[in-house]
């Protein structure tokens, strides 16, 4: 998230920050379901109307990073080379959030906390669907408006679900990895073997469109 140069945009951001945070270490610490918005505020010294000034329900606070992680995705595709297809723009963003560490593939024991927690919550469950299919819309979107095709084709809507099936199996068993030999090495390179497998697969799928 790009960090704003006036004084008012930076205190509204580190407010939000402190919130999301207070809430994180909440729910990693009581489960979800057991933390209210009042355990929130008070956690965060801010009023409850400060907290929905942020985020309009619960969950947005666990899944803060969402937006951001939407844009890298669009960003991508958008900034891609011309010589490299969009699929594979995506496959070597996947090698290159490996490389800078990038929050949203990091195996880690605070991973496991936010990975238990999910588990722990119908709700988080429920809206990590809602993200993955909403992802899924705008995926398509964008692969789209990079080869100039129909935003509703049915071959770019085909790409990007099979492409977030790829990634979301590729997380699921990396964090399995870790959770059962602890070594965060280990888990990034299933994580990394798994995207290029699909990613293999996608390229063997789509083949003779625009997006391979």
């Amino acid at each position: 998230m790009p960090i704003p140069t006036d004084l008012r945009s930076r205190k509204r951001l580190a407010t939000r920050q402190a919130i999301s945070n207070a809430a994180t270490r909440l729910f990693f610490v009581r489960g979800f379901d057991k933390v209210t918005v009042d355990d929130i505020a008070a956690a965060a010294s801010v009023g409850r109307m400060t907290v929905f000034n942020h985020f309009p329900r619960k969950e947005d606070m666990f899944f803060d990073r969402e937006e951001e992680g939407r844009e890298l995705l669009r960003a991508a595709l958008r900034q891609r080379d011309p010589a490299v297809s969009p699929i594979d723009t995506l496959r070597r963003l996947a090698h290159q959030l490996v490389a800078e560490q990038a929050p949203y593939i990091t195996f880690s024991a605070a991973g496991q906390g936010f990975i238990a927690t999910v588990e722990g919550s119908d709700t988080l469950k429920a809206r990590a669907r809602a993200i993955r299919d909403e992802l899924a819309q705008e995926l398509a979107q964008a692969l789209s408006a990079c080869t100039g095709g129909d935003a509703h084709d049915p071959l770019a809507h085909l790409a990007a679900s099979l492409l977030l099936a790829t990634w979301s199996v590729a997380l699921i068993e990396a964090h399995r990895t870790f959770r059962q030999h602890g070594d965060a090495q280990q888990a990034t390179a299933l994580f990394l073997a798994l995207v290029d497998h699909g990613h293999a697969g996608l390229n063997a799928a789509m083949a003779g469109t625009p997006y391979v």
